[in-house]
């Protein structure tokens, strides 16, 4: 029985496949504005359905918040259209006239979309918007637990796609689940490219299916507290960050770094915001059930409130905690708090000035976030540019939530739900994700002339003053053997 599911799930990865491949051979020959007008329509079937696919996603999922999953949704939908909306990704995108250059996009073919159960909607929606809109289609494959609201998204932008006039098969998506299937997907003849999103495991295999993929790796950012930081202010966009869907996007705060002369009343704030201070034995207690004894973070605690968590450690919190806050003062195993948690648990570290908050960053990321993002919060831009200069992230977000700010929410980086985490982390791009990262670009160049060739001095044998070139011998020869001559001699030196 379990075997024919399997086949059964092996043979529907490839039928969406020839129906994708089918579509896109349509979709390929189609003008900027027919692309425009479905992804205008997909934003709106988007934002017509942000608040069914959110609870669907919750109900499903048991992870995150029906709020915030909404204003996800929307996200995905109204604010990536916005930003997509006036790029060019059909036919001559760009002309360079003064070095005679025309630049046009090519659609790369079949995507394959691998979509996370932290945001099981939002990121279907977004991807599907920026395949479409560089004339690729797209292939779903779900995490198991949350098949049903991720096959509802990719039905919506389908239908959304088609009623505008793309073809059938231009957005399809798993539904017999399985990791046979998934492996067929990215590694079929007709996909040219893996969009990841998920576990490090997950976006591993992606890059090693011989396809080109864009992935992501985990965030475990640290939240930086720098002395002439607004306090008020950096405790509210902490715990703002932290708890935005029960801290599911990779982009969320981890723990606070907090210089000691500050500290205290940074504290002061974020009690009166929402977060409750474990004591040593509650650390433990908390621990334990956050992550697991192996490693990584227990997948029972990702996505849920404060009250789920202290409830499953059996500590007693406020009523109104949004977040709970481990003093830890080590990074590793010893420390399990100290690696990415999808969830509303903070870590927080004292240090005695930024050179030493600067170290602790570096420890934090290199256990589990290099290459995704840093906050700080902080006044001092000279201070800003040293972090800047010596992080190995590529997003460094200043004075404001790191969930919201990571995405492009709250800050100018591109909106996008795959955050790009460049070599450090083993990925192959290095910002948020767009459109432009979908095609490829051929480029036409003209002929500008024969660069002018600079007449080149005789050279001198040693000891006769003669010119290496003979009528013998091309000077090239000549040249060659003088190099050689002089190379042999240089070594029969060291030898000696």
């Amino acid at each position: 029985m379990e075997l024919d599911r399997d086949l059964c799930s092996l043979q529907e990865a490839r039928n969406l496949v020839k129906a994708a491949r089918k579509a896109q051979e349509t979709l390929r020959n189609f003008t900027q504005e027919q692309v425009d007008h479905i992804i205008d329509m997909m934003r709106e079937a988007g934002e017509a359905n942000a608040a069914k696919l959110a609870m669907m996603a919750v109900s499903e999922t048991g992870m995150g918040n029906y709020a915030d999953k909404c204003f996800k949704n929307y996200f995905a939908s109204r604010t990536v259209y916005e930003f997509i909306k006036p790029m060019k990704t059909v036919g001559i995108i760009r002309e360079d006239k003064e070095h005679k250059i025309w630049e046009i996009a090519e659609p790369v073919g079949v995507i394959a979309g691998i979509v996370p159960t932290t945001n099981p909607t939002s990121t279907v929606i977004y991807k599907a918007m920026i395949a479409l809109k560089s004339r690729n289609a797209i292939v779903f494959s779900p995490h198991p637990t949350a098949v049903r609201s991720t096959n509802e998204a990719a039905k919506i932008m389908h239908q959304a796609a088609v009623a505008a006039g793309a073809p059938e098969g231009v957005i399809g998506c798993i539904m017999n689940v399985s990791m046979g299937a998934t492996t067929e997907l990215m590694k079929h003849p007709s996909v040219a490219m893996i969009l990841a999103t998920g576990g490090s495991a997950l976006v591993k295999a992606a890059y090693s299916s011989g396809k080109p993929a864009l992935g992501v790796g985990p965030g475990n950012v640290p939240a930086f507290v720098e002395r002439s930081a607004d306090l008020a202010k950096a405790a509210e966009y902490i715990v703002m960050g932290k708890t935005f869907d029960n801290g599911t996007i990779c982009a969320s705060e981890q723990a606070i770094v907090a210089e000691e002369c500050i500290a205290e009343e940074l504290i002061t704030h974020l009690k009166r915001r929402g977060a409750y201070f474990l004591d040593p034995d509650e650390v433990k207690k908390v621990s334990s059930v956050v992550m697991l004894g192996k490693g990584g973070v227990n997948p029972k605690v990702v996505g849920k409130d404060a009250k789920f968590i202290a409830q499953l450690a059996g500590i007693s919190i406020p009523e109104r905690t949004l977040c709970l806050v481990a003093p830890l003062t080590g990074v590793g195993p010893q420390w399990p708090l100290s690696y990415e948690k999808l969830t509303t648990v903070l870590g927080f570290y004292r240090v005695s000035d930024w050179h030493e908050g600067c170290e602790r960053c570096l420890q934090l990321l290199e256990a589990g976030g290099i290459g995704h993002s840093l906050a700080i919060h902080s006044n001092n831009e000279e201070l800003i540019r040293e972090f800047a200069l010596k992080k190995p992230v590529n997003r460094i977000l200043v004075n404001t939530p790191a969930a919201m700010g990571g995405v492009g929410a709250t800050t100018g980086l591109s909106p996008s739900f795959t955050l790009g985490c460049g070599t450090w982390a083993g990925s192959s791009v290095s910002e948020n994700v767009t459109p432009l990262h979908l095609i490829n670009i051929k480029r036409v160049a003209w002929h500008l002339g024969i660069p002018e060739r600079k007449p080149v001095e005789p050279i001198k044998a040693e000891g006769t003053g003669e010119n290496v070139q003979n009528q013998n011998q091309p000077a090239d020869a000549q040249l060659v053997q003088e190099i050689v001559k002089q190379v042999m001699k240089h070594m029969n030196s060291i030898k000696c």
